[in-house]
Parts: C-alpha cells; sequence; structure tokens
C-alpha cells in the first residue's frame, strides 16, 4: 500500500488480548484496504476508525482475556460514542450476557441479551463453509448475499430477543442452520458481529470486510 493510499484508508485497530487469529485477521483486513494496527494499547483502540475484536477458544478464557486488557471498558466507551466495534466468532459470543460453556455459567459482555449455548447438532464442532441467511436490509452482505462463509464453533446465540422501538432502526441479523437456526452476523448500529470468520473466507471474506469499512466514519 502506497502512503497516498494508507493515507485514504480508514484506521482499523486489530485488538490484541492474547487470544484469536490476530494476524489473519490483520491481513484480510490489509487486503480489504484497512490501513490496520495490531495492538492491546487503550488509546490507539479508543482512536481508531474501527475496532476489531477477534476471538477463539472457550467463552470463560476470552472474557478473562479481554478484561485482563480492560478490553471491556474500551468496547463499551466506543459503542457510547457511536464509534465502530466488529467481533468476530467468540469476539461475537461475548457480545451477549451470558456463555454456557460444560456447565460453566460465564458473563458476557451484555451489549446484547441472551445466552450463548451449544448447537443442537449431531457432529460438533461445526467446521468448515456454510451459506447464510441474511437480513434484506443488510450492508454487510451486500453483493455477496448467496456466498459461503468459513465457521469454526461449537456454541452460538439461537436467539434474538433484544426489543429496539423507533426512532433507533432494527437490527439486521443474518442466520445459518447447524442442527437449527443460529446467528451467523449482526449489525446493530455501531456493534457488528460475525460467528463465521471472514478472515478465513476467502474473496467473500475479503468483500464482507470491504462492505464493513464502507460503514465507517473518518
Amino acid at each position: 500500500m502506497t502512503d497516498a493510499a494508507a493515507g485514504d484508508a480508514p484506521s482499523v485497530v486489530v485488538f490484541d488480548y492474547g487470544t484469536g487469529n490476530v494476524h489473519s485477521a490483520v491481513k484480510a483486513l490489509e487486503l480489504a484496504g484497512a490501513n490496520v494496527t495490531l495492538t492491546g494499547d487503550r488509546a490507539l483502540a479508543l482512536a481508531a476508525d474501527g475496532l476489531v475484536v477477534p476471538g477463539v477458544g472457550a467463552f470463560s478464557a476470552v472474557m478473562a482475556a479481554l478484561k485482563a486488557f480492560r478490553g471491556d471498558e474500551i468496547i463499551d466507551r466506543r459503542l457510547a460514542g457511536g464509534l465502530p466495534v466488529l467481533g468476530i466468532c467468540v469476539g461475537m459470543q461475548v457480545l451477549f450476557e451470558h456463555g454456557v460453556e460444560r456447565g460453566i455459567d460465564t458473563e458476557g459482555l451484555g451489549e446484547w441479551p441472551g445466552t450463548v449455548t451449544e448447537l443442537p447438532a449431531e457432529i460438533l464442532p461445526h467446521i468448515g463453509w456454510n451459506t447464510v441467511t441474511p437480513d434484506e436490509k443488510s450492508v454487510l452482505f451486500r453483493g455477496i448475499e448467496h456466498e459461503r462463509f468459513y465457521f469454526v464453533h461449537s456454541y452460538a446465540a439461537q436467539a434474538w430477543s433484544l426489543d429496539v422501538q423507533p426512532p433507533f432502526p432494527q437490527p439486521r441479523l443474518t442466520w445459518a442452520e447447524h442442527g437449527g437456526p443460529f446467528l451467523a452476523a449482526i449489525e446493530n448500529g455501531p456493534l457488528t458481529a460475525t460467528q463465521f470468520h471472514p478472515e478465513k473466507s476467502g474473496e467473500a471474506g475479503i468483500r464482507l470486510l470491504k462492505n464493513w469499512l464502507g460503514t465507517l466514519r473518518r
């Protein structure tokens, strides 16, 4: 990327808090056109045009790591100011009130009501490519509504209960199926999340990240 191009690109921090597929996320965002910084620095995370919160592993471990880096405070402060945040995989799951894994109930960030639970599928984890059903008003999936995306998970949010009243816009919900319906992506004001890995989803994932970058104010 040239200096001129970098200057025109949105600034994105991939939050490095000791978990998540961070280097793949950085590369994918760069390919999508972002000026990316990989860091756990609070000031940089607060100042960026967009913040990406990756996450892999257990819900409880991701929450503990996030709190150790004050990620919960950073996410809350950004959202309070209308600054975009994108959660990926467990980085999406922890945005809900609770996660229950192997009998352990862990408190999440509580940005959305609900509990993340095990998928009711015969084969777990759910690994591989899957289609999704985007909201008809989705910006994230514009032009890629019929593409497939790469999932690696056994748990997900399987219901949506946030009651949004006018004048606030209704969240845009995208669903997928594995043993039953689950939320594959959510677009809710400045807060966006995907259960799948856009950084592992080839050209479709890059295009999705481009769509998200296009929503950033700069």
